[in-house]
């Protein structure tokens, strides 16, 4: 696998209220080169389609309160995979069947993924611990 790119400033608004609440997995790619409808796919694993579903509210709702408007959104009160369209972000959140089954992180496997630590701990990776 390639090494992932630095996250760019203008991307941490939309990354940030992700790491609020405990997504199971979050996968930011790199798309901007591939394709002229967005610069970033956001792939992110919840829990249950309760937590879809809360966790797109709760990403539309911090979003609004720094006027960042969503341009469209899908599947939000379904809860198998809600859709969230910035323009240059689009943001996916997918209960885990639902993540297995469209596979994106598959489907971009040749766009580079971007570096998501700068937010804090990613979701689904222990730290280590070593020391007792």
């Amino acid at each position: 696998m390639k090494r992932p790119i630095v996250l760019t400033e203008e991307f941490k608004p939309y990354l940030a209220p992700i790491f609020e609440r405990k997504a199971k997995s979050i996968t930011a790619i790199d798309v901007h080169k591939m394709t002229s409808y967005a610069d970033m796919l956001v792939v992110v694993e919840a829990g249950s389609r309760r937590q879809v579903t809360s966790l797109a509210e709760h990403i539309i709702k911090a979003l609004k309160k720094q006027k960042i408007k969503v341009f469209g959104m899908e599947g939000i009160k379904e809860g198998e995979w809600a859709l969230m369209d910035y323009g240059h972000i689009i943001i996916h959140v997918f209960d885990s069947e639902a993540k297995e089954f469209y596979d994106l992180e598959g489907l971009w496997s040749d766009a580079p993924r971007i570096d998501l630590s700068p937010l804090g701990p990613l979701p689904g990776i222990e730290e280590d611990d070593d020391e007792f």
